[in-house]
C-alpha cells in the first residue's frame, strides 16, 4: 500500500512538472488584434428611442378604423435594423421599414392601424424586434370602444303578447 501511494505521488509530480510551459509564448499576436476588434465592434449597438411608447385613441365607436405613428430615432452608434413587428391581436397591424438599415442619428416611423374592434377599454401591444441590445421594444395602443348603436344594445322591456 505504501508503495502504491509513493508511486502515485511520483507520477503526479512528474505530470505537473512536465505540463509547466511558458503559456505566454503560445499567444498569437494576430489573434489578439482580431479579438480586440471583435470586442470593440460588439460595443457598437443601435439604440431605438421612441417619441412615445403608448398611444391613447380616447373614446371611439366600434368598427371605426384608427391609426397612429410611432416615431423613433437611432440614438446608438451602429445601423438599426427592424426585423419584425407583431401585434397581440389580428385587429392591430403594424407597418415598419423591414430590414432597412437606419443609420445612427436618423429617424424612422412605425405606423400602427387598429380596426376598432372590441368593447369597453381595449389595450393592444406591438412588439418590435430589432438588432438592439434588448432585442425588442414594446409599444401600446389603447382606446375605449363604445358599441356602434348604443340604443340597440339597451335593454328592452318584456314583450307583451
Amino acid at each position: 500500500m505504501k508503495r502504491t501511494v509513493i508511486t502515485l505521488s511520483l507520477v503526479s509530480v512528474l505530470a505537473f512538472m512536465s505540463c509547466k510551459e511558458n503559456a505566454s509564448s503560445k499567444i498569437n499576436a494576430s489573434n489578439v488584434e482580431v479579438a480586440a476588434q471583435r470586442d470593440e465592434a460588439a460595443k457598437n449597438l443601435p439604440v431605438m428611442t421612441f417619441d412615445k411608447s403608448e398611444h391613447d385613441f380616447g373614446t371611439i365607436e366600434q368598427g371605426t378604423p384608427q391609426e397612429t405613428t410611432f416615431s423613433f430615432t437611432n440614438t446608438g452608434n451602429a445601423p438599426l435594423i427592424i426585423t419584425n413587428a407583431t401585434s397581440s391581436c389580428g385587429c392591430t397591424v403594424p407597418q415598419y421599414p423591414k430590414n432597412t438599415p437606419i443609420a445612427p442619428g436618423e429617424t424612422g416611423e412605425l405606423l400602427v392601424k387598429f380596426n376598432g374592434s372590441g368593447q369597453n377599454q381595449v389595450t393592444k401591444t406591438v412588439t418590435v424586434s430589432a438588432n438592439t441590445e434588448k432585442g425588442s421594444e414594446l409599444l401600446r395602443i389603447k382606446a375605449f370602444v363604445t358599441p356602434k348603436n348604443a340604443a340597440s344594445t339597451a335593454a328592452v322591456g318584456p314583450v307583451k303578447q
